[in-house]
């Protein structure tokens, strides 16, 4: 398969997995877990299969340092969105937790440092 495809789902999961986080900070109401859940849970999958179908196909299986910690700012993000729903009351904090996780994920996207 084409790398292009891999990366454009990639970048569509991760839109869809943050809108989602996002929107379970902005209105944790009971109502809307499941559906936040389903949907941020879907996004999640493709976003770690279109991940490792890049690391297959452009860095043919070599792992770096930076992908390590994109791994974990990926389960960073995918963690929060469940613990809106449980801990509201840390909202404030979970939100600066999944910017700064958004933000080393780009640093290492395009800094590459390790």
């Amino acid at each position: 398969m084409n790398p292009v495809y891999y990366y454009i789902l990639h970048v569509f999961a991760l839109l869809v997995l943050t809108a989602q986080t996002f929107a379970a900070f902005a209105n944790p109401a009971p109502e809307n877990r499941k559906r936040t859940m389903i949907t941020s849970g879907i996004a999640s999958l493709l976003m770690i299969v279109a991940g490792f179908g890049l690391i297959s196909k452009v860095y043919a299986n070599h792992f770096a340092g930076w992908m390590f910690v994109k791994m974990a700012c990926w389960l960073v993000i995918t963690a929060v969105s469940g613990i809106a729903y449980r801990k509201p009351e840390l909202r404030g904090k979970l939100v600066v937790i999944a910017f700064a996780a958004l933000l080393i994920a780009l640093v290492m996207v395009y800094a590459k440092p390790f």
